[in-house]
């Protein structure tokens, strides 16, 4: 998806603030050395942490990743594709940096990644291909090509991981394509508990396999962070207890920076993104942020976009007064599924009630996490 384009800017120029792999040195460092099995060894723990280590097996499909050799495989993807289609596949994976790209594909169904320090600062798997990124054999990746990881499996769970994609503007001003995934997941049932979503534009894509197919996804606890439209896709999502976070930009001069949220929900599907109980925070000026803006791709143009955001608390970032916008002039917001009921902080100050449409009690009562993913209860867990 573009990013937005202000007077001096095409949004594709200069990066979006200096050190934005910073998280790589200072969340993930101290994390290397545990990784390598250095620390871990010299203190007599498994760098596995509670989930034991090779030689003690949680059970017959669990497979163990160390970036020094110290389990079954040094990347996740040999882990992945080790696992066969067999299905219900568990890969533990070590603290460490994992830079790779990682696919798993539709026959790794029932898969479950489990980041071994429960500590998703610790196990960060990440790359750096954006949409304008070349491809040795010719052309570029595009937007869905540019993801870190994609996921296609249906029952895919993932604990205390991080999926992060470290492209950055200012490192290729000549580049248009500027959307760079770190997460694209498109199986039914997936679940992320206590994940992170690192990136700038286009971070987590919460999609589904084809127009006709629902996905349902649960994000519990996660924090997703980026600029333009970093939560987008037409999958039916819920997020709960989750923060998000809008970056500062030091290549626009004026609002917006950027879009939270950007749904394409088939016309079809009767639900599409639910948040509720979460926050947005900001690190960029106050109302230089909106909430959402309705994406209609050229793959569906009968989608009906839809967003539900409840209980959150919206920070300063957020645009109290246009709060909406729209990405293209024939499908306005307004006659997309937008929608909030009962949020807090100055963000969801409500000073012009077109521009914020409420939901009312009654309506609430079927914007819920049990009205959306129906008979799944991947929150029964403990989460």
């Amino acid at each position: 998806m573009a990013p937005p384009t202000t007077a001096g800017s095409s949004g594709t120029g200069s990066g979006t603030g200096s050190g934005r792999r910073s998280f790589v040195a200072a969340g993930v460092g101290a994390a290397l050395a545990l990784g390598a099995g250095g620390t871990a060894r010299a203190r007599g723990r498994s760098p596995f942490g509670r989930y034991g280590s090779p030689s003690v097996r949680l059970h017959g499909r669990t497979l163990y990743v160390h970036p020094g050799g110290l389990g079954d495989h040094t990347t996740v993807q040999a882990a992945v594709d080790a696992a066969g289609a067999e299905g219900g596949h568990t890969l533990v994976i070590a603290p460490g940096t994992y830079r790779e790209t990682v696919s798993v594909g539709a026959d790794r169904t029932g898969m479950t990644w489990l980041g071994a320090s429960e500590d998703a600062r610790d196990v960060v798997v990440v790359y750096d291909n954006a949409n304008g990124t070349p491809k040795p054999g010719g052309g570029t990746h595009g937007t869905s090509g540019s993801a870190t990881t994609t996921v296609q499996a249906d029952g895919f769970t993932a604990r205390h991981v991080t999926f992060a994609n470290d492209w950055l503007r200012a490192d290729h001003p000549g580049t248009t394509g500027t959307q760079a995934v770190a997460l694209k997941v498109q199986g039914d049932r997936s679940a992320f508990h206590h994940c992170r979503f690192l990136g700038h534009q286009d971070t987590l894509y919460a999609d589904t396999a084809s127009v006709g197919v629902l996905a349902r996804q649960y994000f519990s606890h996660c924090y997703v962070e980026g600029d333009v439209d970093f939560v987008f896709g037409r999958a039916t999502a819920v997020f709960e207890h989750c923060h998000f976070r809008t970056l500062d930009r030091t290549d626009l001069a004026t609002a917006p920076y950027g879009f939270v949220f950007a749904p394409s929900t088939a016309a079809a599907n009767p639900r599409g993104y639910l948040v509720t109980g979460s926050r947005i925070t900001s690190a960029a000026p106050d109302a230089h942020y909106k909430l959402a803006r309705p994406w209609v791709p050229s793959s569906d143009t009968t989608a009906r976009p839809m967003l539900t955001v409840r209980g959150t608390r919206l920070g300063a970032g957020i645009d109290a007064v246009e709060p909406y916008a729209n990405m293209a002039a024939a499908h306005p917001w307004q006659d997309q599924r937008f929608a909030e009921y009962r949020n807090g902080g100055p963000g969801a100050e409500i000073t012009v009630p077109a521009n914020r449409p409420q939901l009312t009690r009654a309506e609430a009562a079927s914007h819920t996490r049990r009205t959306y993913l129906g008979d799944w209860r991947p929150h029964e867990r403990g989460d």
